[in-house]
């Protein structure tokens, strides 16, 4: 069976091309920076979505700037993906590989309970519009777990094949093992961001993938059951090859407007603020839509009183809009969140 096509080869050396120029433009953001999470939130709200799960991009980033239990539970769902990510990314940067009590991890990870793969009499994929059944996966403990190990030894060891072409292959066999009784897809779609991350193709899990599946969601279903039915390989890999160079393209490009913005905000506060003007400020404010006093007492930029008056001035000269919710005060960086989500 011959994979890497004329073709498929054109098309992955486009997907390097792209992933390289995100990869320069994320270097300018240090690995552990908010700004990073708040990115690569999108991602975990996307691929979320995919499975109708479902919060508005206002909940999501407010609750990233906050730790309280009144957090609705959709946006928790979509949070404890984002969890998995920075779980694997975490494993990732300690050497480890990719193996199958990882994948269990990443599983427990979003589903909040133990998970390991499937046992018992297996299950069924239908179409949800006529109920039929589509697809049967493997059945039997023993037979899961060979066929994952076997797919993490191609991932691993088949350094033959281009690594992003493996990645597409290892990604419908993980979907096509469909290894858990529930969460595959979602713990599919993080192994796609960590691979990248595994291969050294980007330094951080920032790639928005899951917004290139649900934007033609038919298509990607489609495209899965054509390997299964008909071995349509070719057509497979150049679609997610297509998704990878474009994905990669736009998150550069989100980055290099947030990078834009900010130093416009820090030239806008510099010349208008009547006191508290810092650099550090301006970086704090676009390092996630929503900032508190509390966020400029952690970083050292001001205490509490002070910190309230800096972020009031910058409500008053357009950079930051305060909203009340509850008692506690946020101050909203539209630009950014605009950016962020469009």
């Amino acid at each position: 069976m011959e994979i890497e096509s004329k073709a498929v080869l054109k098309a992955a050396i486009e997907a390097h091309i792209a992933l390289a120029q995100l990869r320069g433009v994320a270097k300018a953001i240090p690995n552990d920076s908010i700004l990073i999470r708040a990115i690569a939130l999108q991602e975990a709200r996307t691929s979320s979505e995919i499975e109708m799960i479902v919060t508005t991009n206002d909940e999501l980033y407010r609750a990233l700037s906050q730790n309280e239990f009144s957090i609705d539970p959709q946006t928790k769902e979509v949070l404890r993906y984002a969890d998995a990510v920075w779980l694997g990314y975490g494993h990732l940067q300690k050497g480890k590989l990719l193996d199958v009590p990882f994948f269990e991890g990443l599983a427990s990870t979003i589903l909040q309970r133990p998970i390991s793969v499937r046992k018992g009499l297996g299950t069924r994929i239908g179409d949800v519009r006529t109920g039929k059944t589509v697809y049967t996966p493997p059945v039997g403990e023993a037979l899961i777990r060979r066929q994952l190990e076997n797919l993490c030894a191609f991932w691993e060891n088949n350094r033959e094949v281009d690594p992003l072409v493996r990645l597409c292959m290892g990604h419908y066999q993980f979907e096509a093992i469909h290894p858990f009784s529930d969460s595959n897809g979602r713990v599919g779609r993080v192994l796609n961001i960590l691979f990248l991350v595994h291969q050294k193709l980007l330094d951080s899990p920032i790639l928005y993938l899951s917004r290139a599946i649900i934007e033609d969601k038919p298509a990607y279903y489609r495209g899965l059951r054509q390997v299964t039915e008909e071995g349509r390989w070719e057509d497979w890999v150049l679609m997610m090859l297509g998704s990878i160079t474009s994905t990669a393209i736009e998150t550069r490009r989100r980055i290099e407007t947030i990078q834009r913005e900010l130093d416009l905000a820090i030239n806008h506060a510099k010349l208008n603020m009547s006191r508290g003007y810092s650099m550090e400020l301006i970086r704090t404010i676009y390092s996630q839509p929503y900032t508190r006093i509390i966020f400029l007492e952690k970083a050292n930029i001001a205490k509490r009183q002070a910190a309230s008056e800096y972020l009031q001035e910058l409500e008053r000269i357009g950079l930051l809009r305060g909203v009340k919710r509850g008692r506690e005060m946020y101050y909203v960086n539209d630009r950014l969140l605009e950016i962020l989500t469009i």
